[in-house]
C-alpha cells in the first residue's frame, strides 16, 4: 500500500483502541505493524521501516590505506565482508565512477574517482565513545584527482519518505557530505532530488537544503529552490539529521528541531537515495589542499517510506535507471495497527500506537497520531 494520492480520514466507529501515554507503548515487530506514523511539523503515514546498524561491527572494522592511482582506486576490492552480505548487499551499492565527463565540459576542476577503499566500518575512538564502530565516507586530496565516497540504495522505487542518520561530518575544508532523494533526467533542468549538503568549506552550523534543479535553463539560480539553514548543532558533532519527503514537502531536522522546509519543486515520482562525501575543486565545493581528507561518519541510517514497486538500480555504475516497476499494495487500504519509531525509547525500534483501528479507520490522509486521538475524542462528544 502506497499512500500517494491522499484523502480525509473516516472514522465509522468507536471500536479503535488508541493508547494514550508513551510508557503504554508495546515495542514490537515491523511484521506486526500496518502502517507507521511520523512526528514533526508535517506527520505521514508509511507502509515500511528498514533500519541499518554500524555501532557493534567490530569484526569488519577495516580503514584501507589510500589509493594513489586514479584506476586503481576505481578497481579497489570492498572493505570488508560486511558490504558483501545482508542487509547492506540487499540494500545499497557502493559506487566506482569518476567525473570525467564533467571535467571534460568544464563543469568540474578535478578528477574525482570514486572507489570502494572509501567506504568503510571505522573504530570509535570518542573519549567516551557512543558506539563501537561507525561507517565512514571518506575523500581525499592526491596529487593528481579527488578519491571520493557513494552509496546508492539499489531499490529506485522509494515514493516519499522520512530517512534519518545519526551523523557527523569532521575533516579538511573543501568536502561535501551528501544524503539526498534522486531521480534521474537526461535532461539536467528535469532532475527531481532533495538534497541535505554540508560543505566543509562552510561555517559548522550551516548546512544548504534543496529541491532540485536550483538553476534555470539560462543559468540562473533558482531562489526558492535552496535554503542555507542555520542548525542548532554543529555538523562536527553527532547529530540525527532528518529528512521528510512528502507529496507538498520536503522538511529537514537536526535533533528534532524543523531547519528548513521547501515546498517549491518536490519531488513527485519514485527516487533512489543516496549518502556521498566528495569534492571537484570548484569554487562551491572548495578545493582541499593535497594529502588532506574528510570524513562523514555515521552510526545508524533509519528509512520509513512507501514504495510503487521494485525498480533497482545498478550498484556499481553512475548509470542510474529504474526497470521492472510495479505497483506494489496490500491486500486492502486499512492501516489497523500504527506504529511509530519517534514515540520509541530504542533507536530503531516500532512501538505499537494504535493497536485496533480494523472497524473503524481507513489512513489515507496523513494526519499525527495526536491528530487522530483528538477527532475520535470528537467523535465521542
Amino acid at each position: 500500500m502506497a499512500f500517494t494520492n491522499p484523502r480525509s480520514c473516516l472514522l465509522a466507529g468507536l471500536a479503535m483502541t488508541v493508547l494514550t501515554k508513551a510508557d503504554d507503548f508495546q515495542e514490537t515487530s515491523d511484521n506486526d505493524c500496518d502502517c507507521f506514523v511520523t512526528n514533526g511539523t508535517n506527520a505521514h503515514y508509511f507502509t515500511n521501516h528498514k533500519f541499518y546498524d554500524f555501532r557493534s561491527l567490530s569484526e569488519y572494522a577495516n580503514v584501507p590505506e589510500p589509493i594513489n592511482d586514479p584506476q586503481d582506486s576505481s578497481n579497489a576490492p570492498l572493505a570488508s565482508d560486511y558490504f558483501k552480505q545482508s542487509p547492506w548487499s540487499d540494500s545499497w551499492g557502493i559506487q566506482a565512477w569518476d567525473n570525467s565527463v564533467n571535467l571534460q565540459e568544464g563543469e568540474a576542476k578535478l578528477l574525482m574517482v570514486n572507489s570502494a577503499s572509501n567506504v568503510y566500518i571505522g573504530k570509535n575512538k570518542d573519549p567516551d565513545p557512543a558506539s563501537d564502530t561507525f561507517l565512514t565516507l571518506r575523500t581525499m586530496r592526491h596529487d593528481e584527482f579527488q578519491s571520493a565516497a557513494e552509496f546508492e540504495s539499489i531499490p529506485c522505487s522509494y515514493h516519499f519518505l522520512s530517512a534519518r542518520i545519526y551523523a557527523r561530518t569532521v575533516g579538511a575544508k573543501g568536502a561535501i557530505a551528501a544524503m539526498f532523494t534522486y531521480r534521474k533526467s537526461d535532461d539536467p533542468n528535469l532532475i527531481q532530488e532533495a538534497d541535505l549538503e554540508i560543505r566543509t568549506i562552510d561555517p559548522p552550523d550551516t548546512i544548504q537544503y534543496t529541491n532540485q534543479p536550483s538553476y534555470s535553463r539560462t543559468g540562473d539560480a533558482v531562489s526558492q529552490a535552496t535554503q542555507n539553514a542555520t542548525v542548532p548543532r554543529s555538523w562536527e558533532e553527532w547529530s540525527v539529521h532528518r529528512v521528510d519527503w512528502n507529496p507538498k514537502t520536503t522538511t529537514w531536522y537536526v535533533d528534532g528541531q524543523n531547519v528548513s522546509q521547501i515546498g517549491f519543486q518536490t519531488p513527485r515520482d519514485p527516487a533512489q537515495v543516496i549518502f556521498n562525501m566528495w569534492s571537484e575543486g570548484t569554487a562551491w565545493t572548495g578545493n582541499m589542499t593535497r594529502g588532506d581528507a574528510a570524513y562523514m561518519q555515521i552510526q545508524w541510517i533509519e528509512l520509513l517510506y512507501n514504495s510503487t514497486g521494485d525498480a533497482t538500480t545498478n550498484s556499481n555504475s553512475n548509470v542510474r535507471h529504474a526497470v521492472g516497476t510495479r505497483l506494489a499494495r496490500r491486500k486492502d487500504d486499512a492501516c489497523n495497527k500504527v506504529c511509530s519509531v519517534d514515540e520509541s525509547h530504542k533507536i530503531g525500534t516500532a512501538v505499537l500506537v494504535v493497536s485496533d483501528a480494523s472497524s473503524t479507520m481507513r489512513v489515507y490522509s496523513p494526519l499525527g497520531f495526536a491528530a487522530a486521538f483528538l477527532i475520535m475524542l470528537f467523535a465521542m462528544v
